[in-house]
């Protein structure tokens, strides 16, 4: 199951942008590229968008870099109600990840997105 259409951010220029101008976090394998658009600012309601970067570096084989894909998407949508809104979130995943199951995984997106103050309550 994908995360919602509002959720997904899809443009190389949201990209670019995220990577340009947003706070960078890193845990052991993942890092996390986060960016409060500034139309959130003026509109609050503006959903959270989120992002993967996953390179051949990852894995050549696209069938396991497609496996934690689908780890990572899980992950946020379990955490995706805690997310406060108006942000571009890019999860980039380091070589280290291919060991990783979901449970680490959204161990880590957890604490890598509370130090990026990007939960309610944080």
């Amino acid at each position: 199951m994908a995360l919602p259409k509002a959720n997904r951010l899809k443009a190389r220029q949201d990209f670019s942008a995220v990577f340009r101008k947003g706070i960078r976090r890193q845990a052991r394998h993942l890092i996390l590229r986060a960016w409060r658009h500034s139309a959130a600012i003026a509109e609050p309601e503006i959903p959270t968008r989120i992002g993967f970067s996953i390179s051949q570096k990852v894995s050549k084989k696209s069938t396991q870099r497609n496996r934690i894909k689908r780890q990572l998407r899980a992950a946020f949508r379990q955490l995706l109600p805690r997310i406060k809104c108006g942000w571009l979130l890019v999860i980039v995943v380091k070589p280290e990840a291919q060991e990783c199951d979901y449970q680490q995984f959204l161990q880590e997106l957890e604490q890598l997105l509370a130090d990026a103050e990007v939960l309610n309550g944080h």
